[in-house]
């Protein structure tokens, strides 16, 4: 199924994101229009209009980003043995300040069969890659994982942000990685790791604190959980000769070398 041309329903629906969501909704089983939409946005899809339709489609277009996450997806497909899944391409929120300031003002939503990219016109090719990378990451960690997402613990939520930006990486170099990934120095990775992340990783994603950890809200470090993800898993990388696509299978206890004995 791969990439669904989205870009013919900017054309017709753009000033109406809620008639955008009503196309998806044979893609999510039993959820309103307005559930798909509310959680959109909240992943970063735009939710007013904000450009002319026919000027940001046309400039996405010039950028070939259809065809280029075509290409991607057929090559990332193949080198990670990752499922076969609809992609979706929109345009971001330009309000969000967060987005901008932790994402560089796109983002990316991934399920185990489906997956959103959120652009908007000042994006460059490689980054476009980049952001594409991650997100298919998640989409072959989810695929490769017994445990169903809804079952995730904070330990397994970190390590799979930690290894699509760790694909990021290898695939694109540091300058492509998002900025969290230098916010906080070795050492102090380690002690944050062990005061705040270790003791609360089987902290379930219903719980409070799973959110407030991940992304360091309110008195945690900022994005605390994506940057401790992100070095357990360059530690680990650094401690096996596995190759990058069997580690997607292992888990996530494993990977964050944990002793469960602790």
């Amino acid at each position: 199924m791969s990439v669904i041309a989205t870009n013919d329903w900017l054309r017709t629906s753009y000033h109406q994101p809620i008639e955008i969501c009503r196309k998806l909704t044979k893609y999510f089983s039993g959820v309103s229009v307005t559930d798909i939409q509310q959680h959109l946005i909240t992943h970063g899809m735009y939710h007013r209009p904000y450009e002319k339709s026919d000027w940001l489609v046309k400039n996405l277009e010039e950028k070939n980003v259809w065809t280029v996450i075509q290409q991607e997806e057929k090559l990332l497909r193949n080198k990670w043995k990752g499922p076969d899944i609809p992609i979706f391409i929109l345009p971001a929120d330009p309000f969000n300040r967060q987005l901008k300031r932790e994402h560089n003002g796109k983002s990316g939503l991934a399920f185990r069969d489906k997956l959103f990219l959120f652009l908007s016109a000042g994006h460059d090719e490689q980054e476009i890659r980049a952001l594409f990378t991650h997100e298919y990451n998640h989409v072959c960690r989810l695929a490769n994982d017994e445990k169903d997402e809804a079952d995730y613990t904070l330990i397994d939520t970190i390590i799979l942000e930690g290894l699509a930006e760790y694909a990021v990486y290898k695939r694109f170099g540091k300058s492509y990685t998002a900025p969290w990934t230098s916010y906080y120095s070795t050492n102090q990775l380690e002690r944050k790791w062990k005061k705040i992340i270790l003791p609360n990783r089987q902290l379930p994603q219903s719980h409070p604190k799973h959110q407030t950890i991940l992304y360091g809200l309110h008195l945690y470090p900022r994005m605390l959980g994506y940057c401790i993800g992100y070095y357990l898993v360059n530690q680990y990388m650094l401690s096996t000769d596995l190759p990058f696509v069997d580690v997607l299978k292992l888990p996530s206890q494993q990977i964050a070398q944990i002793n469960e004995s602790l």
